[in-house]
């Protein structure tokens, strides 16, 4: 079982989707990490914007954190500065908040994971020069 992995949308998405291209492979994915998943409110709201023509969608996204499989700790408030620097610094990508966020989280996780579809974590450093890893489709 995989531990300390950092959720990214597109997995999240991709599990709830049956049509989606990569559910198949998100759900092989899910059934290998142990939860809780550490992920943050910004990566929930894109997710249920993104299930919210899907019966149950959104409320599915809410369950796993309601049930404890997603840990939402992770405080946009106390890494304001941090994640200011790091939009500032990907602005040429550009880097959404919710990246910003993941980015962040594994800054502070250094065991840490990033599962995800998106391949701008290839781009994006953690701590300013390191890679992060990843867990994708082509990982």
């Amino acid at each position: 079982m995989k531990n300390l992995v950092i959720l990214d949308t597109g997995p999240l998405v991709a599990l709830l989707n049956r049509g989606d291209r990569h559910h198949r492979w998100a759900r092989e994915q899910w059934a290998q990490i142990a939860p809780p998943l550490f992920t943050c409110e910004a990566v929930l709201a894109e997710a249920c914007f993104l299930v919210r023509r899907f019966p149950g969608g959104q409320a599915a996204v809410l369950d796993l954190v309601q049930r404890g499989v997603l840990d939402v700790s992770f405080h946009l408030i106390e890494e304001t500065d941090a994640i200011l620097r790091l939009l500032k610094k990907y602005r040429d990508v550009p880097m959404s908040l919710a990246d910003g966020c993941i980015v962040r989280m594994a800054e502070r996780r250094a065991q840490g994971v990033v599962f995800t579809l998106d391949n701008d974590f290839s781009i994006y450093r953690k701590n300013g020069r390191q890679i992060i890893p990843t867990l994708g489709p082509a990982s």
